[in-house]
């Protein structure tokens, strides 16, 4: 399993991935899941990618190809990030249609799925979510990340705490808290942690780091989250047994 998420605001983009696999509790293994395509000055093109590891390893290696053949597509030739989006799928699909069969046989998953962010000259940053199926989903204002592996520990602090109005530093330790989140509940998510910060209309990529087992920032805000949420659990009000619903009054759901 693995978890990586994409974070856009008004500001720019926001992409982290784990670095764990595994085929069972005894066989874990590491491997880089948050990939640079980018051509500075002209665009940004970050990838990152779960699933099946021979799939994805595969597409990204006939992207590399298109690339050095100078193939008519490849993804320095689109004018639209959205085109660059369904290129990406278009990989994912072919990979599947020589493997399915094979892998079929012997009761493989062969799904996988990508997160695509980035900017070409003449349009505003943009992500989305590429499925195994090779179609595609974009993140939007109202709901500005995306998620794709063991998603659901870290989706809460996202739908609490991220809008398009979110700073990219905050949108960075929101990304790394998640990721964390999900580090805590699940072992088969794990570092390094791979990040990346874009600055929208920049076009070149300043702030990327690489977080290890054992790094102190890692510690440090995981010790500065539990202390944050046992104080905020602490405030919480006691429950009232005594209380009586008037019948007359409707259920009332908060967002």
């Amino acid at each position: 399993m693995t978890y990586c998420l994409g974070i856009i605001t008004q500001y720019g983009l926001v992409i982290a991935a784990d670095s764990r696999t595994n085929a069972g509790v005894d066989y874990i293994s590491t491997y880089q899941k948050l990939f640079d395509f980018s051509k500075s000055g002209d665009r940004i093109i970050l990838i990152s990618t779960s699933g099946n590891l021979s799939i994805t390893q595969a597409m990204l290696n006939a992207l590399r190809y298109d690339l050095r053949q100078n193939e008519a597509e490849n993804l320095y030739t689109f004018t639209r990030f959205y085109d660059i989006a369904r290129y990406v799928g278009s990989k994912i699909r072919q990979i599947q249609e020589q493997d399915r069969p094979w892998l079929e046989r012997e009761g493989i998953d062969y799904s996988c799925n990508c997160i695509v962010g980035g900017q070409v000259k003449g349009e505003d940053p943009e992500l989305y979510l590429v499925y195994s199926q090779g179609n595609c989903i974009q993140a939007m204002p109202e709901t500005p990340f995306l998620q794709i592996g063991e998603t659901k520990y870290g989706k809460p602090i996202l739908d609490r705490t991220l809008t398009f109005e979110t700073s990219l530093e905050d949108a960075a330790k929101c990304a790394i808290l998640s990721i964390d989140s999900t580090m805590k509940s699940n072992i088969s998510v794990g570092p390094p942690i791979n990040l990346v910060m874009y600055e929208a209309h920049s076009f070149t990529i300043k702030h990327q780091l690489r977080l290890r087992i054992g790094d102190p920032y890692l510690a440090e805000i995981r010790k500065v989250w539990e202390k944050c949420l046992k104080h905020a659990f602490d405030e919480m009000p006691n429950l009232n047994w005594a209380h009586i619903q008037d019948p007359g009054i409707d259920d009332i759901f908060t967002d």
